[in-house]
């Protein structure tokens, strides 16, 4: 059996707007991200850094369909797939789900751990598209000192 993270939520802007917000790196180091090496394109690969982890992240096996999916490795046994659907009134549902790894105990906290993660990544989205606000902003900054690993 294989563990998937997942997370859903509506964001109320159009479907292009929350795929630039997602794939740009200009606008997710508003929300997500400290630093990005380029955008998420299809065949490019980038690295990312997070404001509460000293490490990067290498993001790579990116595939995007503007403006309907996006998926990437960062871990090597996983694939993020982000998903959007258009709304009838203009807003977008966005999926993110990750798979590839097995069931035990280890890959059971990091599910767990991941699916709060994304949803934490759709909520901070949401406030930084629709209103402007960096939620992540110092949200973590506890974590600086206390972690090494993702």
């Amino acid at each position: 059996m294989k563990l998937e993270p997942k997370a859903i939520l509506q964001i109320q802007k159009p479907m292009e707007e929350v795929f630039e917000g997602i794939v740009n790196p200009l606008h997710m180091t508003k929300y997500f991200i400290a630093e990005s090496s380029g955008r998420l394109e299809s065949g490019n690969e980038v690295v990312w850094k997070f404001p509460e982890f000293s490490e990067k992240f290498p993001i790579t096996e990116i595939h995007t369909k503007s403006p309907h999916t996006i998926s990437f490795v960062w871990d090597p046994e996983t694939v993020v797939n982000i998903k959007l659907e258009e709304q009838k009134d203009q807003s977008t549902i966005v999926r993110v789900n990750e798979k590839g790894k097995e069931l035990n105990e280890k890959n059971l906290a990091w599910a767990l751990e991941n699916s709060g993660g994304w949803a934490n990544f759709l909520a901070c989205l949401k406030a930084y598209l629709e209103y402007g606000i960096e939620l992540r902003k110092g949200a973590f900054d506890f974590m600086r000192n206390n972690s090494t690993t993702s």
